[in-house]
Order: C-alpha cells, then structure tokens, then sequence
C-alpha cells in the first residue's frame, strides 16, 4: 500500500489542507493498492498565490536561463524511467510495451520543448513596429488518467518553455505517477513557485483554478463535456484556454489498399492504449466492394490479439482504468447488439482466462455511421467497422461527426490518398503511417478542442504578442 499525503506548493512538498482520501486500485486484480489525500479549494488558492508570486521572476528570464532549468528536468525526468513504468502498468495497467513508451514519452516531450524554445523567435519586425511575445501570465494546466506523466511533463515544460508559471491538477486516479514526476521535478531545482502541482477533484480545485481571475490560461485535455463547463466557467476572466478533448477517428481504407498492410495499422489504431485513447480510430470504413474481405480479415487478426494481465508480455490491451470505465464499455458492447450491429469478433465480459479485473474482450461491430457505437465516444477497444461506396461517401461518412481530433486514410496510392486526406474535416490525418511528428502542431477541431498544443504552435498558445511602435 502506497498512501500519497502531500502536494506540491512553492517549491515544497506540503501537506493538503483538504482531508479527503481517495482510494487508488491495481486494474488487473481490481485491488486497493494505496490511497492520495487530495487537495481542496485553500490548497488551489495557495497554489495559485503562490504562481503568481513567481511569474513576475520567471517572465524575465532569458531563453539561455530557461533552457538551463528545462535540462535539469529532462535529466531528473529520465532517470526515473523505470519507476514511471512500474507505476504506469501498477496503477494504470497499460501493457509492458505501451508502458515503456509511455514511460519515456515525459522525458521525450520537455526534449522537444527545449528544442522549440532553442529555434523561437520571441522579437520580430512587424513593418515599422517590433512585435514582442510575451508570456501570457499563470497557467492552469489539466491533465487526465490516460498519459498522466506525459500531459503534465509536456504542458509544464511548454508553458515554463514560454515564460510562464503554472498550477497543475493532474488526474487523482494517477497519484503514483504524479508523485514519481514530482520528486523529479522538485530534484531539477526549479525556482519557487514556478511550477504548483496539486492532486484534487475536478469539480472542487478544477472549478477554482477555471473561475480564478489570477489564473490567466488554461491547458486541458479530457472529455468535451467537461472541455465545455470550462469554456463556460472561465468566460468571466476571458482566459486564454487550450482544449484537447474526445474523437471518433476516422479509419479510412481505399478500395487499392493493401488487405495485410492496411488491416495491422487499422488495428493498432484503433486499439492504441488499450482503447483508452482520444485519437483512437474506432470507425473503420472499408469499401462495401471488400467488405467480406475485411471482414474476414479483421475477424481472424483480432483474433489473434491479447487481452487481460498488463505484466504478461504478450498482452496488447490491458484492462479499463477503472470498474466505472469497464462498466461503460461493457454497456457500449451491448448496446451495439441492441442496436443491430453485426458482432464480428469479442463481445460482453472478460477475456477468456481472466477471473478477476477490468479486462475487456477487444470487440469489432459492422454497422453503419448513425449508431450510437458509430457516433459516441466509448473509451475502449471497440470498433465499428462501415461499409461505403465509393471515395465521395467514404468522405461523408468520415466527416459526418460532431468531432475532429484524428483520421488515417489507407490506400496503394499515396497521391491518391493524401487528397482524401485533405478533405477529411480533422486536426491531424495520418496517411499510411501511425508515426507521430512532435514539430508539428496537434488539436482538434468541432467539438474536439479548441487551440494546439506542439512545436511553435504549442508555445504560441501560452503567449500574447505585444505591438512596440517607436516614432
């Protein structure tokens, strides 16, 4: 039993004055593995004092100062690569090979953010006026269960990267993780209020820093729901607000693609952390030409897939982050057979061989795009596979969704692809690849987010350019 009794504020470990526990438990044996008492609203305030005390400092600090400290992070980061992991598979249950990967991602993403400050440029000639970018104030930086280390290592270093000061409330269900990249953090020596970090519930220190009026921005990945209570509880201040919020990607395969190229890419997308991913491709549309084809195809590889205990290496999905979350997908699962969708492979239940912990069978439906399984995000490894007629349809389909945040298209033609991409209605498509370009900036559009985050574009979110016009 792991029992997390303290936050971070200005630049100490203190103990919260909020006195509430919550218990935290290992996905795979659905046991209660350590508790975090969490913050409350006096914690929030003091955090929040205590950033704003420290931007003035941090704000007038050089590019060559910043960078100094942003290494310090990295080295401290990195070096608690294997402890990440440990409490990524323990806490979270992701398998050991998208663990390790999750495990180094925060350490990967301050390098990026120091490689984006190094080419910036904060001064340019705007005709006969200089422009200035200058940090925009406090941040307020929310990050979810679902990459906990890796969202607050990138927004904390992008905003510092910026010149500003930040209060972070990350996710309480992934305590061990924050506690790990705390230490780190508190290790590089970063100055005093600089950076805040306090565990709480979203309706509690989540609504002080949205309606805090010193709280100038605010980063925040999660569910649209919430993306949008912030848009509304933050409106009175104006803040600055940067959302990455749901999807329901698009897996769009042409009718010359490559049966076993496209259908290994269209799965790992689809089923990328364990389903548990905002830009998983859960709609697969495949032309109805094939579809007994891909059927066929898709049944046989998931097939092969293995879902249940994240230690064993051959796993590739690991369980639900929580009974609620696995409770949910279950529910999904039975709504699409309740809705007429034909059950290609998986179902309701755990997977075979797994008595005990949020396991779910990695499930494929054929059904068309005005299902509730086809339009609603599941947050598991659910996938709906949809037939269409030709490239004008498959467009409509893809782009007939309240969201945005990813697609893929899959085809023999590269050049025909990439103009399918093109008009598909998305913050990012990926054509015939998974690989992720962190220069380049990342977001959604509709009802998937507001803003980016990445590169030039990330740093540009956390500053306000300032006109200079000398006579």
């Amino acid at each position: 039993m792991q029992n997390i009794d303290n936050i971070y504020i200005n630049g100490e470990f203190v103990t919260p004055h909020g006195e509430e526990r919550f218990e935290l438990f290992n996905p795979a044996t659905e046991e209660v593995i350590g508790t975090v008492r969490l913050a409350d609203e006096v914690d929030a305030e003091r955090a929040i004092a205590a950033a704003k005390a420290a931007f003035t400092g941090w704000s007038r600090t050089t590019k060559d100062e910043r960078i100094a400290v942003l290494k310090r992070m990295h080295k401290a980061v990195a070096a608690r690569e294997d402890a990440l992991l440990e409490a990524i598979v323990t806490e979270y249950g992701a398998p050991q090979s998208r663990g390790r990967w999750m495990a180094q991602y925060p350490a990967d993403v301050i390098a990026q953010a120091i490689e984006t400050l190094e080419e910036f440029e904060f001064v340019e000639q705007a005709g006969s006026a200089q422009v200035i970018m200058t940090p925009v104030g406090v941040a307020g930086l929310i990050t979810p269960w679902n990459s906990d280390a890796g969202f607050i290592c990138n927004k904390l270093a992008t905003a510092m990267a910026a010149g500003c000061t930040a209060v972070i409330k990350p996710s309480e269900m992934s305590a061990m993780q924050t506690q790990i990249v705390t230490e780190a953090l508190h290790e590089a020596n970063i100055p005093a209020g600089v950076f805040n970090i306090i565990t709480g519930r979203g309706e509690v220190v989540g609504d002080v820093i949205n309606r805090h009026p010193d709280i100038a921005k605010i980063s925040f990945t999660g569910s649209t729901a919430v993306g949008k209570h912030i848009v509304e509880s933050s409106a009175a201040s104006l803040k600055r607000v940067t959302l990455e919020l749901g999807g329901k990607s698009p897996t769009v395969i042409l009718d010359d693609a490559d049966i076993e190229k496209a259908v290994p890419l269209a799965l790992a997308a689809g089923f990328m952390n364990s389903g548990q991913a905002c830009i998983a491709g859960t709609r697969i549309l495949v032309p109805r030409s094939r579809q007994a084809e891909f059927e066929q195809a898709f049944a046989h590889a998931v097939g092969q897939v293995q879902s249940g205990d994240p230690r064993d290496d051959k796993t590739e999905i690991g369980p639900m982050v929580s009974r609620k979350q696995w409770q949910r997908v279950q529910d999904y699962i039975r709504l699409g057979t309740e809705e007429g969708a034909k059950l290609l492979v998986g179902g309701e239940g755990r997977p075979a061989g797994m008595a005990q912990g949020w396991g779910v069978k990695p499930t494929v439906f054929v059904g068309h795009n005005q299902m509730r399984i086809a339009r609603e995000e599941i947050f598991g490894p659910v996938l709906v596979m949809i037939p269409y007629e030709d490239d004008a349809d498959a467009l409509a389909i893809a782009n007939d969704t309240n969201y945005g945040l990813n697609a893929m298209v899959l085809g023999g033609n590269t050049e025909r692809a990439v103009r399918i991409a093109q008009q598909i209605e998305s913050g990012r498509v990926m054509v015939n690849t998974l690989a992720h370009e962190p220069k380049a900036p990342f977001g959604g559009v509709k009802q998937s987010g507001l803003g980016r985050e990445m590169g030039k574009w990330g740093m540009q979110a956390y500053l306000e350019a300032k006109t200079v016009v000398v006579g």
